[in-house]
C-alpha cells in the first residue's frame, strides 16, 4: 500500500504518468496499474484522463490530502526506528546547489533536527560547479548538485528530476489557452538570471538546441526570489525551476505557460568523491529521500 500511495502522490505532483514513471524508475504501465488499483480499491476516480493531460478529480484532491498524512507517518516511523542515531556526529557539513538550498533542503533539515536535535548543520550553497570543486578539493564530503556524471573523480546518484517552466503573474490574461510557440517565446519580455547561473546555463543549453541564442531579456537579476518578486508586480515572464514556484502555483500567485516543442528537464544528484564511503552520508541521503515531498 505504501508504494501505491507514493506512486499516486508522484503522479498527482507531476500530473503525468510518464513523468511519474521517470521519477520512480518504473514503467509507465506499472504507474497506471498502481493508480487504477487504488481507484478500484476505493471505488472512485482520482484522475480525469484527457487526450494529452490528466487532472485530479475532487475526490483525487481529497485523497491526496490523506496520502500526504499517511506518507508523513511512514516517514516518522522510518526516522524513529530505521536511522542509526549513534552514527550521526554533532556537526554535518555538505554542499547543495542554490535551487535546492533555497526551496527543498531547509524544510527537510528542519524535520531532521526534530528527530536529531543534537545535530548541527553547515550547508554550503552555490552553483554546482563550485560545489563539485569543493568536493574534489576535499573541503566537503558530499553534496547535491546538477552534475551530469561527467567527472571521473566524482560519483553521482540520481535524486530528483526538475523541470524549468515558463511562468508569469497569475493575473496576466495573455495566452488564455496556456500555450505558446518558440517564436512567441523569443518576443516576450523575459526576466533572467545573471551570467554564471547554473539554471541560466541549463536554459540556454536547451534553447541552443532549438536554434535560439538569445531571448528578449528586459531585466537581469541575481536570484530566483528576486525574479519571482518582480513577476508578482508585472506581466513579464521568466524561466524558473518548477520546485521554486510550486507554492506560488498553489497560492495562485504565478501560472505556467507551456512552450510547444520545448521541455527543459534536469536531474539533481547526490554526489561525492569516487570511492568515498560514509555512514553519515548514507544516513543523511536516506533521510532526504524519505522526507522529500
Amino acid at each position: 500500500m505504501r508504494t501505491k500511495l507514493h506512486v499516486f502522490k508522484t503522479v498527482a505532483y507531476h500530473l503525468s504518468f510518464t513523468k511519474a514513471a521517470e521519477q520512480l524508475y518504473i514503467s509507465q504501465p506499472a504507474v497506471s496499474k498502481a493508480v487504477r488499483n487504488l481507484e478500484d480499491d476505493y471505488k472512485t476516480t482520482f484522475f480525469l484522463r484527457h487526450r494529452n493531460s490528466i487532472e485530479l478529480t475532487d475526490n483525487g484532491k481529497v485523497f491526496l490530502e490523506y496520502v500526504n498524512k499517511i506518507l508523513n507517518i511512514f516517514s516518522e516511523i522510518d526516522n524513529q526506528f530505521l536511522n542509526e542515531k549513534e552514527a550521526l556526529p554533532k556537526d554535518i557539513t555538505f554542499g547543495v546547489s542554490s535551487t535546492l538550498a533555497t526551496y527543498i533542503i531547509p524544510k527537510i533539515i528542519a524535520n531532521f533536527r526534530v528527530h536529531y536535535p543534537e545535530t548541527r548543520f553547515k550547508i554550503k550553497s552555490g552553483n554546482s560547479e563550485d560545489i563539485e570543486v569543493l568536493l574534489l578539493n576535499q573541503h566537503l564530503d558530499f553534496g547535491i548538485t546538477e552534475g551530469k556524471e561527467s567527472h571521473k573523480k566524482l560519483q553521482f546518484k540520481p535524486f530528483l528530476k526538475d523541470e524549468i517552466v515558463l511562468v508569469t503573474n497569475a493575473n496576466n490574461t495573455a495566452f488564455k489557452n496556456g500555450v505558446i510557440t518558440l517564436e512567441i517565446l523569443q518576443q516576450l519580455p523575459i526576466i533572467e538570471r545573471e551570467f554564471g547561473s547554473g539554471t541560466r546555463n541549463i536554459i540556454y543549453e536547451f534553447l541552443n538546441k532549438k536554434g535560439i541564442t538569445a531571448l528578449n531579456t528586459v531585466v537581469t537579476l541575481n536570484s530566483t526570489e528576486a525574479i519571482k518578486n518582480y513577476l508578482y508586480n508585472s506581466d513579464n515572464y521568466a524561466l524558473i525551476s518548477i520546485n521554486a514556484v510550486s507554492e506560488d502555483l498553489k497560492n495562485n500567485k504565478l501560472r505556467i505557460i507551456d512552450i510547444s516543442d520545448l521541455t527543459m528537464e534536469r536531474w539533481f544528484h547526490f554526489v561525492c568523491r569516487t570511492g568515498y564511503q560514509s555512514k553519515v552520508m548514507d544516513s543523511v541521503e536516506k533521510f532526504i529521500r524519505n522526507n522529500y515531498s
